[in-house]
């Protein structure tokens, strides 16, 4: 890897840290930044699920303050996060790699998707305390939480906006508890994945170091920066990128 690809790497990682401060969007800006370097698809997403546990140790160290008093929702929540993550990098792992080819472009459509219907998260938590939610978890929440760390474990765009969404509307906590959650389940989910891909998948290392180290970074400076940014443009932009990217992917891998 040249210099100027490592470069650009630590920049895609940095923006795709801080994109991440939203909602869970990053890998709608870092996969295709590791497809720009010439990786396969399956290497990729190894690569960017390795890489963005950076981005979650930074987002979970800043989260410290709204995890207080947590405890038990954590560790249900947290196990569930653990278990999915386990399932999805076994379904990458076990699938044939033209299978992952052919279903990703729906993967990055249906992420594009969410973003675009997702409502502003104080207006969801809003309507969770409207409902009255009890601040027990649910069965219903554990299995949700396994069922979307499936999805981060193989795949994991916008899974983060899924996981938000729910804890608030069913979780019946605020916005900065119910992201700090969400911080938690997705580095478990993605920590277990990463390792399981360090071991048995062909992780481009040479670019992972790159767009973790820009991860990191993206991730501490997220909550500052996203904080004064038009979140809502920000979110129809990146949107209508991810579906433009899902366009191009399958006509790639249906070509």
């Amino acid at each position: 890897m040249d210099p100027l690809e490592f470069g650009l790497l630590v920049l895609a990682g940095l923006g795709a840290g801080l994109i991440g401060s939203i909602a869970g969007l990053a890998s709608l800006i870092s996969y295709p930044a590791l497809l720009a370097t010439g990786l396969s698809p399956v290497s990729a997403n190894v690569t960017n699920t390795v890489a963005l546990v950076l981005s979650g140790v930074g987002a979970v160290s800043a989260s410290r303050p709204e995890l207080t008093g947590t405890r038990h929702r954590l560790v249900r929540l947290g196990v569930a996060g653990l278990l999915g993550g386990v399932v999805g990098a076994a379904l990458l792992l076990l699938t044939p790699t033209e299978a992952f080819e052919k279903v990703v472009p729906f993967l990055i459509a249906g992420a594009a998707a969410a973003i675009l219907v997702q409502r502003p998260p104080r207006e969801l938590a809003a309507e969770g305390a409207a409902a009255g939610q009890p601040r027990h978890d649910s069965w219903g929440l554990v299995l949700g939480t396994f069922a979307v760390s499936i999805y981060a474990g193989y795949f994991g765009a916008a899974a983060g906006v899924v996981l938000l969404a729910m804890y608030l509307l069913v979780g019946g906590e605020g916005v900065p508890r119910s992201n700090a959650l969400k911080n938690v389940v997705l580095l478990l989910a993605n920590g277990v994945a990463a390792l399981g891909y360090a071991l048995l998948a062909d992780v481009a290392w040479l670019a992972a170091l790159p767009l973790a180290i820009g991860f990191l970074l993206g991730g501490r400076l997220g909550p500052r920066v996203v904080r004064r940014a038009p979140q809502t443009l920000l979110r129809r932009l990146i949107a209508v990128a991810g579906l433009a990217l899902a366009v191009r992917l399958g006509l790639d891998a249906f070509g």
